[in-house]
């Protein structure tokens, strides 16, 4: 046995004990309405539940995309930059994946969708964990894996929902969450927001599927790309740099979010989606 994994393997058993999966976040209170939004099956790190009207979602052309706004009571613990780079990442990489499945309206129309989302949490990751994790992995013997200390991960959890044109019905809507795990592909960070902004990229994903029924076909990026204003399309928010000599996630300090202009579009009282 290698000297690696005899410093690993403690490690990892270790983790393995104290990992835990993502855990359930309560409604928030955001979405026009909760009401069908169950999960859609088996998720091995994220708790998702949603619904979808196929019919009315196949009918969408263009989509508008709302700036996420956090939760009240969310982020508190956290500094204004550190707030406004998660709001960032979570509007650049929703902006990505729905490009692919409409057109992205450059504002509030008619005849356009509208896509409103909220991050209802954002779970600090640890410093000090992290420190020691770094560490760990240089003797991890296992490529492309990294493990955690238990306590020292990070999450994010969000809820999103795609309004109709013009009646702003509810057509589909989701609530999704996920956290680092113990033993697995995400990078420890010394950012407090390390973690959140990793799991920016699953969360656009996972809203993507949520709003588009299978029978939607992937569009090609037209040009100019609808999402300039949110960075390049290859790259993350951040990397882990230092490659091999850290394996630290460190953030892009530089990349700024861009202004935001329009007046929020909020759904009509008491409008139906007909699941009610």
């Amino acid at each position: 046995m290698t000297i690696r994994a005899t410093v690993l393997l403690p490690v990892i058993g270790a983790l393995a004990l104290g990992a835990c999966q993502t855990s359930p976040t309560p409604p928030s209170g955001y979405l026009s309405s909760y009401e069908g939004v169950a999960s859609p099956g088996s998720s091995l790190r994220a708790v998702v539940r949603q619904r979808r009207d196929d019919t009315a979602s196949d009918a969408v052309d263009q989509v508008f995309l709302q700036a996420a706004i956090l939760a009240p009571g969310v982020g508190q613990n956290l500094s204004e930059g550190e707030r406004v780079a998660v709001l960032g990442e979570v509007d650049r990489q929703l902006c990505f994946e729905l490009s692919e499945r409409f057109i992205i309206a450059p504002r509030p129309a008619d005849n356009a969708a509208i896509v409103r989302t909220s991050v209802v949490r954002i779970h600090p990751t640890g410093r000090i964990g992290s420190g020691v994790s770094a560490v760990a992995n240089f003797f991890n013997p296992v490529p492309m894996i990294n493990v955690r200390v238990p306590g020292s991960t990070g999450g994010l959890a969000v809820e999103s929902e795609l309004l109709a044109p013009r009646s702003r019905a509810q057509i589909a809507a989701i609530t999704w969450g996920r956290d680092a795990t113990a033993i697995g592909t995400d990078s420890p960070s010394l950012s407090r927001i390390g973690d959140a902004l990793q799991m920016a990229e699953p969360m656009g994903d996972a809203v993507g599927d949520a709003f588009a029924s299978s029978v939607r076909e992937v569009r090609e990026i037209p040009e100019p790309d609808p999402c300039s204003q949110h960075g390049p399309r290859s790259g993350s928010f951040g990397s882990a740099a230092g490659g091999l000599l850290t394996g630290l996630y460190i953030p892009d300090a530089g990349r700024a979010r861009p202004a935001q202009p329009e007046e929020p579009v909020h759904p009509q009282a008491n409008e139906t989606d007909g699941v009610d």
